[in-house]
């Protein structure tokens, strides 16, 4: 029998224009649930949500996080739809962070219009403390990133997130994490600042808290059809308040590494997740070395790959959830706010890299709550599926050849042009005849190129074509290829020229 866990992603960059297009125009349940988002966010005086992921444009009329929390919420729970009409029955549904609000409403225990005003609710509340603070995730276990954090000993300073046996995330004042990347670099030991609109999961959050809890309405909640697992409670979901939930998580430590691991030993042997790109995911496969995890949306064929799925757990049996027991509230059981967030590197991609879809734009520069981090030396021997990790090196290293002299950046270049081009700065940079840098060629699964180099490489590319929000891509780093660079590049000189 097949275990099937469905994964909600947290704060990931904003979603691609079009991308719901194909699920919204095949299922009502997707229409349905968007109508429901949309009406939700317009009683709060914004903008439609579903109108930007349905039809065919790469453009973001950003108005603050709400819109973008909601847009992450919309593609989650649509393909949480298309799972469940195609047949998919997960035996438990994970969070991430505020994805444990999308959890909820996938489980049927918290209505989507709800989640929808309980997420701005808390993005409000966030807004309104206004806290200085960073998040940093460092390529280590989460013992030796809190031991760390007990050197300088601030109380704001804390381990906020254990995603992976060697991917942790620090959250506190700003000037502190500076300290920390400092220490870090000195030790050897890789870093990345998350860039999310609101730093959470450290008891400087506690106001933020307190605010949610006096403003958010309360909503009525019970009876779902699935468990929903909370990495920060370290339990199911059960009788529990959502509005207390999502306020306690924005101080709380996040162990999405504890969770996965105790679901795969509870036979869980398949993550799905229901997001545009392998965030969670990635996590999984970084502590969980040989599960499969599915991402259908960052394949070709998205209904197929949820077809292909479900017909491979019929093949093996059937899927059996596990129904949660009562409640003692007369409801039945309630969901559980998840506090995970930030980011991982996956020791590797699943064994074939998705393509892109051909019938939506590439995606524009956004904010990301996701990092990649490459993995520092181990003390001891890693796993034997896990690929031996690279040593931490500059990736600004002075010695690296730059790019070109005289290579264009008017903004009328064209896609042959500025694929030429990035084959020339990647192969340089990487020691690869540019002719063997395939424009389809997965960065990190095919040409083992680590997540810090492809930052620094990023950054290189985004001079060089000045386009300063393009190393803020994620999804350009989660799966890359020069091909999705390339379409970026010429995408953003368009856009730049036409303002």
């Amino acid at each position: 029998m097949v275990g099937s866990v469905f994964v909600m992603p947290g704060t990931v960059a904003p979603p691609r224009g079009g991308i719901l297009r194909d699920f919204h125009n095949r299922y009502e349940t997707v229409r349905e649930s968007l109508s429901l988002i949309d009406r939700a966010a317009r009683e709060m005086g914004l903008p439609d949500i579903s109108a930007r992921l349905i039809e065919h444009n790469g453009t973001s009329d950003r108005r603050g996080p709400e819109v973008q929390y909601l847009e992450i919420f919309a593609v989650a729970i649509a393909t949480h739809r298309v799972l469940i009409a195609e047949g998919a029955r997960p035996v438990a549904i994970v969070g991430q962070s505020i994805g444990e609000l999308w959890a909820l409403a996938a489980a049927g225990r918290l209505s989507v219009e709800d989640a929808a005003r309980l997420a701005v609710a808390r993005s409000q509340a966030l807004t309104r403390q206004g806290w200085g603070g960073k998040m940093l995730a460092v390529g280590v276990d989460g013992r030796r990133a809190e031991s760390l954090t007990g050197l300088i000993g601030h109380p704001d300073l804390v381990l906020a997130c254990e995603n992976t046996p060697r991917q942790s995330v620090i959250s506190g004042p700003e000037p502190l994490i500076e300290h920390v990347e400092r220490v870090a670099d000195a030790l050897g030991w890789p870093s990345f600042r998350l860039d999310v609109p609101h730093p959470t999961h450290t008891p400087a959050m506690a106001q933020a808290a307190r605010d949610l809890r006096a403003a958010a309405p309360r909503v009525p909640y019970g009876a779902g059809r699935w468990r929903v697992c909370s990495p920060w409670l370290g339990r199911d979901i059960g009788d529990d308040d959502p509005v207390d939930l999502v306020a306690d998580a924005l101080t709380a430590r996040v162990r999405m590494l504890h969770t996965i691991r105790d679901l795969h030993a509870a036979g869980a042997d398949v993550f799905v997740e229901c997001g545009e790109w392998p965030v969670v995911t990635k996590f999984v496969e970084a502590s969980v070395p040989g599960v499969r995890c599915v991402v259908p949306l960052s394949e070709s064929d998205p209904v197929e790959a949820v077809r292909a799925l479900v017909a491979e757990s019929t093949d093996s049996g059937p899927f059996r959830p596990r129904l949660p027991l009562p409640s003692s509230n007369g409801h039945g059981p309630t969901v559980r706010v998840s506090t995970a967030t930030s980011a991982d590197r996956v020791s590797a991609l699943p064994a074939t890299v998705p393509s892109p879809r051909a019938d939506v734009p590439a995606p524009t520069p956004a904010m990301s709550y996701v990092a990649t981090v490459p993995l520092p030396a181990p003390v001891a021997p890693a796993a034997p599926v896990a690929p031996a990790p690279i040593a931490p090196a500059d990736p600004v290293d002075a010695a690296a050849p730059a790019a070109p002299e005289g290579s264009p950046t008017s903004a009328g270049l064209d896609y042959e042009t500025v694929l030429a081009e990035l084959q020339t700065l990647y192969g340089d940079f990487l020691g690869y005849p540019p002719d063997l840098l395939g424009e389809d060629d997965g960065l990190e699964s095919e040409l083992g190129v680590e997540s810090l180099k492809q930052v620094a490489l990023l950054g290189r590319v985004s001079d060089r074509f000045d386009l300063p929000g393009l190393r803020a891509n994620s999804s350009l780093l989660t799966v890359g290829t020069l091909r999705r660079i390339a379409e970026s590049v010429v995408q953003g000189r368009a856009e730049a020229a036409a303002r």
